[in-house]
């Protein structure tokens, strides 16, 4: 494109402007700040999953064992021995091969060690078995490798006719053999006695 010689002036203008607004507009760009998301600290504390309000079934060798409930799930799998958390404890049943509850297990917290396949109850543990006996402590492991439930912490076991206190509690999983390792009382269960309960 040709211009005329009284062109040029306008055109000279025009360049002038356009120069000085973009003197304008550099310095509000350079005060422009990026937002940056901190890294995590430290992965192994951060869990990868969170879930509320969970209810789910867990099969082992194509059948199904366990029924597990919770209000918060957390899976830690990145931890030196990955783990999932129950902080604000769990409910589970266990199934026999006919599809029969033959233990319920209730802990205000809980943690479950999937290489080591191995439960870890905490506060308030209350278990019942079958046969309808009960089973209270503030510990309890529960290790799916062993098939065995133990504790070494006070365990009191209420049965159809008497309570027994003691401290150390190994059993199957099923809760239908089970031993106390030092017995602290025995009691029928008609009798009211101050000591029944942990006295720690």
């Amino acid at each position: 494109m040709f211009f005329k010689k009284h062109d040029k002036p306008h055109i000279t203008v025009a360049l002038i402007g356009v120069t000085v607004m973009l003197f304008m507009i550099c310095p509000s760009c350079k005060k422009e700040k990026t937002d940056t998301i901190a890294n995590f600290a430290d992965r192994k504390a951060v869990p990868a999953m969170y879930v509320d309000s969970v209810t789910t079934l867990i099969s082992d060798s194509g059948r199904i064992r366990y029924k597990v409930i919770a209000q918060t799930w957390k899976v830690f799998d990145q931890a030196d021995a990955p783990y999932w958390y129950f902080p604000e404890g769990v409910y589970f049943e266990r199934f026999n091969d006919s599809l029969e509850v033959e233990s319920i297990v209730r802990g205000d917290t809980a943690r479950y060690f999937t290489e080591q396949e191995l439960w870890e109850l905490k506060n308030d543990v209350l278990v019942k078995n079958l046969s309808g006996e009960q089973f209270e402590t503030n510990l309890l492991y529960w290790s799916q490798q062993k098939h065995k439930v133990y504790s070494d912490s006070f365990i009191r076991i209420q049965q159809a006719d008497q309570i027994l206190t003691g401290y150390g509690f190994e059993s199957n999983e099923s809760l239908s053999k089970y031993k106390i390792f030092k017995i602290k009382g025995v009691f029928p269960l008609d009798v009211e006695e101050d000591g029944l309960n942990n006295p720690e």
